[in-house]
């Protein structure tokens, strides 16, 4: 195992044990450097600037052309399908509900599933780990099956307790679990490529980032739920094309957030058991690893769109973990491409908000 991800495994276990036995903060930086970096992030802060209004909504039936008139729309009720996190799980950066990251993923499930998922996005901009306990009450009464998690940049840029955040996301995920959700989280960007943050406040930027992600990985695997890497949302590929990106060059635009949904949807549809092997889009055994939950984390975390899950169903199988790079599907009515994934389902043109 590299250096670096070998240290990142290292810390990330230490985050997470310090989070399951209530320990603290886990200072990781020096004071003399975190004067330094408080501000560059202030000038970082202000080169962003700030989006006006509020998300779109998007809570609402997907897929309907699924349900064969109302007597069969009434005997099979929809797949519920929770949306909680930040900005980006509640689609800040784009002006049309359809848009967003729940809408794409509703969609896209609906095409998979031949069956219609209803979406209750309950997520909100400024989120930290704290508020997921009022979100999962929020969403628990809808009964959802399938619960999406966005969480983690905040806690970086206000300096969160990494431990405690990751005890909170874990709780949370346990919370969902009981209720017999599974769930799904994107784990926190990569916030050292968005391009107002300037060395040394990227660098360290990145590291805090990724070795949050591990450690929320360890917890996220270890409640129950699977986790994907969300590296790419605001990583290398969005870096190298401004098109991904919102007027504030921080949040993903409309074809950004289509990107990172691609990525997350085969771990969405085997959540519940609906990966569609017969489509082709079976990951090659090289792209899949069983390894100590750890390790894997520390992996995926360098490597986006990287699933991460439980070895088994035991408490004791999910010490270990399996690591999984899928092959992504496509989604209905994005237009964007999709050199990476495979074809879509048939029937994906058919779904869409009611």
């Amino acid at each position: 195992m590299p250096g670096a991800q070998a240290s990142r495994a290292r810390v990330a276990r230490r985050i997470a044990t310090a989070a399951a036995y209530g320990g603290g903060g886990l200072g990781l930086l020096g004071v003399g450097l975190a004067g330094l970096l408080l501000t560059e992030s202030r000038l970082a802060i202000r080169a962003i600037g700030l989006l006006d209004g509020d998300p779109p909504h998007a809570d609402g039936v997907y897929g309907d052309a699924f349900a064969d008139g109302a007597a069969a729309a009434a005997a099979d009720p929809p797949l519920v399908l929770a949306f909680l996190g930040d900005s980006t799980a509640a689609g800040l950066g784009v002006s049309r509900g359809r848009d967003t990251p729940g809408a794409l993923l509703a969609s896209g499930l609906a095409s998979v599933a031949e069956r219609r998922v209803r979406l209750v996005n309950v997520a909100k901009s400024g989120a930290r780990s704290p508020d997921l306990a009022w979100q999962v009450e929020r969403a628990l009464p809808h009964r959802p099956a399938l619960a999406v998690i966005m969480i983690g940049a905040n806690d970086v840029t206000r300096r969160s307790p990494a431990a405690q955040s990751v005890r909170q996301l874990g709780d949370a995920v346990r919370a969902l679990q009981a209720a017999g959700c599974e769930v799904v989280v994107g784990t926190c960007p990569d916030l050292g490529t968005i391009k107002p943050v300037r060395p040394p406040l990227r660098w360290v930027a990145r590291r805090l980032s990724r070795q949050l992600a591990a450690a929320q990985t360890i917890a996220v695997v270890e409640a129950g739920g699977r986790t994907v890497s969300l590296g790419s949302l605001l990583g290398p590929e969005f870096a190298a094309r401004p098109e991904m990106f919102a007027a504030d060059r921080y949040h993903p635009s409309a074809q950004g957030y289509a990107t990172a949904a691609m990525a997350m949807l085969p771990s969405l549809c085997a959540a519940v058991d609906l990966w569609p092997a017969e489509s082709g889009a079976v990951e090659p055994p090289q792209a899949q690893a069983v390894l100590p939950v750890e390790v894997a984390a520390a992996a995926a975390a360098g490597r986006s769109g990287t699933e991460v899950a439980a070895a088994g169903p035991e408490a004791a199988a999910r010490r270990w973990a399996l690591l999984r790079h899928r092959l992504r599907l496509g989604l209905p009515g994005t237009g964007v491409p999709e050199a990476a994934s495979a074809n879509s389902h048939p029937g994906a043109g058919d779904a869409g908000p009611t």
